[in-house]
């Protein structure tokens, strides 16, 4: 099935969705909405997902109200990520700058205690020298068998390069790595592959024009730069998660021949391991100058959710039945 979500009165942009879910099978998803990316009222919003209904949206993030709990000004406000911890608290950490632009942001971390109807900010993510500047959010965090997280993030000024924020099963932060030694990969996409192995895939702001990949032997404590997929990304984010007992699934803009534009074409592909990636189906393929960009992924029971920016002025939602296949954990999406 495909739809949007419904969008705020007056908020004709919307860009980078989460999503996220309840033990229930309740969907939530977060979005930044307002009169253009860095507009003074660009704000966070949600909205639910249940018995195949969104709800109406509502703001729970906005520049006034978080600079009263931060202490400081916060300027404009980008993308968010978001986690359901086993407790059932939301996390949310978004994206926010005080001066400068976003390689001036920060990572604040909200919690919200009433299944995302407000949240109360909790601290800055302590993720760089640089007065915890320039580190910015994108993708799904993983769970750990703790009851904790990955988070991934990446780091923007001057050298690009991801990163990955354990958080405990409080939401406490306890320590970040660097993904990889790259200094032109950009918003990390985990794929966890066993207890110890974690691969992850990245947007290419380089030359090569590739998705690109790391990986992990040890649960993300140590990274290793490996070849680039064959897949074509033209700097632009991708989203990828394992799913139950089948495989993994990615979402990516791939590249029409010339004359064309980078995010005009959106598609889905399965994988049995992480590393070599199935015929891909359409998600969205458009004209010239179309978007259809900034992918998020979410497996609840036997459906996939797919949200996605809609030519910048709405998030899409498509959702698509995992169907199992006879190879070893490997699915179908249709």
């Amino acid at each position: 099935s495909a739809s949007t979500i419904p969008m705020p009165e007056g908020a004709p942009s919307a860009h980078g969705s989460a999503l996220a879910a309840f033990d229930d099978g309740e969907v939530v998803a977060f979005w930044w909405a307002g009169a253009r990316e860095s507009a003074a009222d660009a704000a966070v919003y949600t909205a639910h997902w249940k018995d195949g209904v969104w709800s109406a949206a509502h703001r729970v993030v906005e520049r006034g109200e978080l600079s009263r709990q931060l202490g400081f000004g916060v300027r404009r406000l980008g993308n968010p990520a978001a986690w359901v911890a086993r407790d059932g608290r939301v996390h949310l950490y978004a994206v926010a700058t005080g001066l400068g632009g976003w390689a001036a942001s920060r990572v604040v971390h909200l919690v919200s205690d009433d299944r995302g109807g407000k949240f109360v900010a909790q601290r800055v993510l302590p993720l760089s020298p640089l007065f915890n500047t320039s580190v910015l959010v994108r993708t799904n965090p993983v769970a750990l068998a703790d009851g904790g997280w990955l988070l991934p993030a990446y780091f923007e000024l001057g050298n690009k390069y991801p990163m990955l924020v354990t958080m405990d099963a409080q939401g406490r932060p306890l320590r970040s790595v660097r993904i990889g030694a790259s200094r032109t990969s950009l918003q990390p996409a985990l794929l966890p592959v066993s207890a110890t192995e974690l691969h992850a895939l990245m947007r290419d702001h380089g030359a090569l024009h590739r998705i690109q990949r790391a990986t992990s032997i040890d649960a993300g404590m140590h990274w290793r730069d490996q070849r680039a997929l064959g897949l074509r990304n033209d700097d632009s984010s991708i989203a990828a998660i394992r799913l139950a007992d089948a495989g993994f699934v990615m979402a990516y803009n791939d590249q029409l021949p010339e004359p064309a534009t980078p995010r005009q074409w959106l598609r889905l592909s399965t994988s049995t391991d992480g590393v070599h990636w199935g015929e891909a189906k359409d998600i969205r393929r458009g004209a010239p100058g179309d978007e259809f960009s900034y992918p998020s992924l979410l497996q609840v029971g036997g459906q996939l959710h797919v949200t996605f920016t809609l030519m910048r002025g709405a998030i899409a939602h498509h959702v698509y039945d995992i169907v199992a296949d006879s190879a070893p954990r490997y699915a179908r999406i249709e």
